[in-house]
């Protein structure tokens, strides 16, 4: 298990976990990145608020992605089926 020291809107923070000191660094600047963005459009709101903003934007990012990557793989099978009636057609 790895701890990781990372910093979110300038506070330290100590995170304990199997994935890498590296992605955890990631998560910590993604996450860094969102909130700063909130206080840039409401720079007076109060940090749970803030951090229930920036909460809702990354489950919104997380629901699209989620969205294409259900499209993508509903093409992938259309292909693949295609591609298996070509292979059919050859033999």
């Amino acid at each position: 298990m790895h701890r990781t020291e990372v910093y979110i809107l300038g506070q330290k923070y100590s995170i304990k976990g199997e994935k890498s000191p590296e992605y955890i660094q990631q998560l910590a600047a993604y996450v860094d990145e969102k909130l700063r963005k909130v206080y840039e459009q409401n720079p007076n709101i109060p940090p749970l608020r803030a951090a229930i903003l920036a909460c809702f934007y990354i489950s919104d990012e997380l629901q699209e992605i989620k969205k294409e990557f259900e499209i993508t793989k509903e093409q992938l099978k259309k292909l693949e089926e295609k591609t298996n009636e070509l292979l059919l057609l050859l033999e």
